[in-house]
């Protein structure tokens, strides 16, 4: 997944729901999705759905491949997640999307920094983002309450990044992250509730496959 060079907004299509992988053209009417609506992506898009709704294994594991998508997480990774998840107290599929929410590209994201999670991840790669004015290369980083998210002062200009940030409130930010306009910092006020993550996601679906 962290190496697909297709068009992104295939992946789209095939879930049949905005993953929103995209950026700003997500929020635009040029999106496939509102030009051609859920339509599988290829030639036989509409006669290979017709007739042939999921159900089982095969629901469960769509499910599983859209948060993989959402997030651009690996299999081992997601597994990975999975696992520690179900070790903490609490329900295991809202645990997994909190891990997955608390993860540093998602965050940066999520806060405004950027347009799309791809594009997180990059600023993190690229070492753009300072966790408590440290800077902090690991998209996989887990924040927690108390830490402050910001850009590097010199990358704070980057017209990407500017953008994003100027455009953030239009596309909302969760409750568990409050945003500093003045030095463009966000800091992470408490945990993610079920609330804050998208209502599409069926996650007991994830916790049921796994639990074959």
């Amino acid at each position: 997944m962290a190496r697909y060079r297709d068009a992104v907004c295939r992946l789209c299509r095939r879930e049949g729901a905005k993953l929103f992988l995209k950026g700003d053209r997500c929020y635009k009417p040029s999106c496939p999705i509102e030009k051609r609506g859920t339509q599988p992506p290829g030639q036989h898009g509409n006669s290979m759905r017709r007739g042939k709704a999921l159900a089982g294994y095969g629901q469960q594991l769509r499910e599983k491949q859209k948060v993989k998508r959402i997030y651009l997480i690996l299999e081992g990774q997601f597994r990975n997640y999975f696992e520690r998840a179900a070790r903490q107290k609490g329900i295991t599929g809202e645990n997994l999307l909190f891990l997955l929410e608390r993860r540093l590209d998602n965050t940066v994201y999520r806060a405004g920094f950027s347009t799309s999670r791809r594009q997180a991840r990059q600023l993190v790669n690229h070492g753009h983002v300072l966790v408590n004015d440290r800077k902090v290369d690991i998209p996989s980083y887990q924040v927690k309450p108390g830490d402050v998210i910001s850009i590097k002062e010199l990358s704070r200009k980057n017209v990407h990044v500017e953008g994003a940030w100027q455009t953030a409130a239009g596309r909302g930010r969760p409750s568990w992250i409050s945003a500093s306009g003045g030095d463009m910092s966000a800091s992470i006020s408490g945990l993610p509730t079920r609330d804050d993550v998208d209502r599409s996601i069926n996650e007991q679906l994830i916790v049921e496959l796994y639990s074959k």
